[in-house]
C-alpha cells in the first residue's frame, strides 16, 4: 500500500503522496520506464550479508514499484533483471537469481492478475532453468489478457546480443525474399528487436550511482531521457520513482529538433 499520510512541503504547502500523484497525472507522463536495477550486492556488503540477501531484499521492492507505476498509468515498465553476462558469477549467485523470478511470481500473480497486470518477458529462453521459464510462462498466460501496466522482465537479454539476432534474422528474411534490402529502414529493424511491441523507452532509471547502460537496449534508448540515482535498488521507494518522473516532466525532449511554442517537435 502507498503511504497516503506522507506529506511533502512545497511552496503552497504540505502535500500528501496521493495528492503528488494527482498532479504528476496533470502532466504528461513517460509511457515507457525501463529500469537497470542495481546495487543489490553493495547494499547487502554494507550489511555485512551475503550477495544474495541484497537480491533478496532487491526483489521485493519490485512489488510497490509496479504498484505505483500501474497507479500513475505508466503503460510499460521494463527490468533489467539478469543480462547475458551475468552468468559468469558464481554459481551459486546465478542459481540463487534464477530462482527469484519463481518466488517473485509465486507470490504477486495473483495481485497482477487483479490489477490487470500483463506480464512479458524479453531475453533468449535457452539458457533459462526449466522452472524459471515455467514461473515466467504461467505468469505471461494468466495476464494476457490484461489491458493495464505491462511488466516487461529483461531475462538473459544483452543489447549488442539483441542486435545481432535483428541483423541476423533480417538477412535470413533477405535471403527467403520475404523483404527486400530496400525495406530496411529504423522502423523495420525495430520489428526485429524484442522489444517491438513496445515504444521505445521514455525514461530509462539506474540505480546505485553507476553512469553506464550496461549494454541495455542500446537500439531503443537513443532518446530516451535518462536519470541516474545514487539510491541502491533495495533502498528505492515509491518516492524516488516519483522525483525520477517529476524530473523526466521538467525536461524538454527535441528529438534533435528545436523547441516550438512550448511542443517538441
Amino acid at each position: 500500500m502507498l503511504n497516503k499520510m506522507k506529506l511533502r512541503k512545497t511552496s503552497k504547502g504540505t502535500e500528501s503522496i496521493e495528492e503528488r500523484i494527482e498532479n504528476i497525472k496533470k502532466q504528461e507522463l513517460p509511457k515507457h520506464i525501463a529500469i537497470i536495477m542495481d546495487g543489490n550486492g553493495r547494499w547487502a556488503g554494507k550489511r555485512a550479508l551475503p550477495r544474495i540477501a541484497g537480491h533478496h531484499e532487491g526483489m521485493k521492492k519490485v512489488k510497490p514499484i509496479t504498484r505505483l507505476a500501474n497507479k500513475l498509468g505508466i503503460e510499460v515498465l521494463t527490468l533489467y533483471a539478469f543480462s547475458t553476462e551475468n552468468w559468469i558469477r558464481p554459481k551459486m549467485e546465478v542459481d540463487y537469481l534464477m530462482k527469484l523470478p519463481q518466488e517473485f511470481l509465486g507470490a504477486f500473480l495473483p495481485e497482477l492478475v487483479e490489477e490487470n497486470v500483463r506480464v512479458e518477458m524479453m531475453g533468449h529462453r535457452e539458457k533459462l532453468p526449466e522452472d524459471t521459464l515455467k514461473a515466467v510462462q504461467k505468469a505471461m498466460d494468466d495476464t494476457r489478457d490484461n489491458t493495464g501496466l505491462t511488466l516487461n522482465f529483461a531475462l538473459n537479454y544483452g543489447g549488442r546480443d539483441e542486435i545481432i539476432h535483428a541483423v541476423q534474422n533480417i538477412l535470413e528474411d533477405i535471403g527467403t525474399g520475404k523483404i527486400s534490402n530496400k525495406d530496411i529502414a529504423e522502423d523495420t529493424f525495430s520489428n526485429y528487436l524484442m522489444s517491438s511491441k513496445f515504444q521505445d523507452p521514455d525514461l530509462l532509471i539506474r540505480t546505485s550511482g553507476e553512469i553506464r547502460l550496461s549494454n541495455f537496449m542500446l537500439w531503443q534508448l537513443a532518446y530516451t531521457e535518462f536519470v541516474f540515482t545514487d539510491v541502491l535498488w533495495p533502498d528505492f521507494s515509491e518516492e524516488d520513482l516519483l522525483q525520477a518522473i517529476e524530473e523526466y516532466q521538467r525536461r524538454s525532449r527535441r528529438y534533435g529538433g528545436l523547441k516550438s511554442e512550448g511542443k517538441e517537435k
